[in-house]
Parts: structure tokens; C-alpha cells; sequence
């Protein structure tokens, strides 16, 4: 039985990566006087560190920078704020199908869940401009959990929210961080790919697709029941 389904949000949800978060990384780095500019390609090879703060310490201790930790606490309040913006008043869009999915999903009685890496702040933009707040059950963020995806922290604090077994929830992510992180909670997960994430492996996904559309509750339960086709 489906009884709930958990969503992660950068890249499943709504495509923010490319044209939202790299951006707003890209204006910090501008602001610091730093002389680092994030391509599409390249930020693609660093969303493989889940988190905005310990992909830029990574990235600037990979730099050879003299305070990687500092600089990266500066750059990232900084980017937040540059993304807030952008989710508040940017050209932000829904995912094609999400919007009905996720109506058909409540229609039918299925509570929806948010599991993410992301901060608090934004987060909760996204998705009361996107969706309503109101939609979701429970939303966890990355300041809801000591350790980020692909450990289990967000999904395992979801499920608890929702009050709900594991066996009775699938979970929607868009990453192979994601993935690992709902099958460690002991969920089956969708996989549904972006344009960073398309052409990566995903083993032990219940499926794997390439967006949305003509997805609805019937196929989400054949998913979770292990009736419907495995991962490409």
C-alpha cells in the first residue's frame, strides 16, 4: 500500500542547479574578489558533494585556498542569500508533471514529504511559491540533520514525521547521493534524471526515468509493490 511519498527538491522537484544555485555561487565568489567562476560542465562534476558549504570547502581546499573552512562559511551565507532571491522573484518553474503528480498523489490520499539537503530558508520558498506549503506533511532540510545525503538523516527524519513504515513509502530523488540515502532509510526509490544526472548509474533504483510526465499515483504504487519496470 502507498501510503506516503517523499520528495527530494534540487534537480526532482524543480531544476535549480544550472541557472540558480551555480550562479548564486558564482556572484559570492564575485563578491569575495575571489577569482573562481563555476561552468555548467564543471559544477555538474561538483554536485557529486552534496551541500553547498562542504561542496565549496572541498572545492577550495582542492584550490590549495589558506582558510578553506572560513572562506567557505563567508561564501555560502552569501550565496544563500543571492539564491533567495532568485527563488523569490527568479524565472523559477516546476518540473513538467510534477504539479500534476503531485495532485493526483493527494487526490488519492497519498501524504507527500520533502527530504532535502537544502537550507531551511530557501527551501521553504520553493516550494510556497511552487506548490503551497500546505501540500506537504512534512519538509526536512539540511539544518534538520546532522549529516547530509547519502547518509539516511533527511529520509529517516521524514519517515518519523509522517508517522509512516518505510515499506509504505517510495521515495523520489533525482541523484545517486539521493538514492543511497532513501535506500539506507530502507525505501524503494524513483529515480527521475536531470540534465546533470541523465547519463549516471543508479543501481538499485525501483526505476529510472527521464522526467516526469505520465507519471501518477497508480505507477508510484506498482513501484513500491515491485510491479512495475525495474531501472534502465
Amino acid at each position: 500500500m502507498l501510503s506516503a511519498v517523499i520528495l527530494d527538491v534540487d534537480g526532482t522537484l524543480a531544476d535549480t542547479e544550472r541557472d540558480g544555485h551555480r550562479p548564486a555561487f558564482n556572484r559570492a565568489f564575485a563578491e569575495l574578489g575571489l577569482d573562481h567562476r563555476w561552468g555548467a560542465q564543471e559544477y555538474g562534476r561538483l554536485l557529486a558533494t552534496t551541500g553547498g558549504l562542504q561542496r565549496l570547502e572541498e572545492f577550495l581546499t582542492g584550490a590549495g585556498h589558506p582558510d578553506p573552512a572560513g572562506t567557505a562559511q563567508v561564501l555560502h551565507r552569501a550565496k544563500t542569500a543571492h539564491f533567495l532571491e532568485w527563488v523569490r522573484s527568479g524565472p523559477l518553474l516546476s518540473r513538467p508533471g510534477v504539479d500534476e503528480l503531485l495532485a493526483d498523489l493527494r487526490g488519492r490520499g497519498v501524504r507527500l514529504g520533502v527530504a532535502t539537503t537544502g537550507r531551511r530558508a530557501w527551501v521553504l520558498s520553493l516550494l510556497d511559491r511552487l506548490f503551497g506549503l500546505d501540500g506537504f506533511d512534512v519538509v526536512v532540510t539540511g539544518d534538520d540533520v546532522e549529516q547530509l545525503k547519502p547518509a539516511p538523516d533527511a529520509y529517516l527524519r521524514a519517515l518519523a514525521g509522517l508517522g509512516v513504515p518505510a515499506v509504505e513509502v517510495l521515495a523520489v530523488e533525482g541523484s545517486p547521493p539521493g538514492l543511497q540515502a532513501a535506500r539506507r532509510a530502507g525505501l524503494s526509490c524513483l529515480v527521475v534524471t536531470n540534465d546533470y544526472t541523465a547519463a549516471q548509474a543508479f543501481a538499485g533504483a525501483a526505476a529510472v526515468l527521464p522526467g516526469f510526465d505520465g507519471l501518477d499515483a497508480d505507477r508510484c504504487a506498482a513501484l513500491l509493490a515491485g510491479q512495475a519496470p525495474g531501472p534502465r
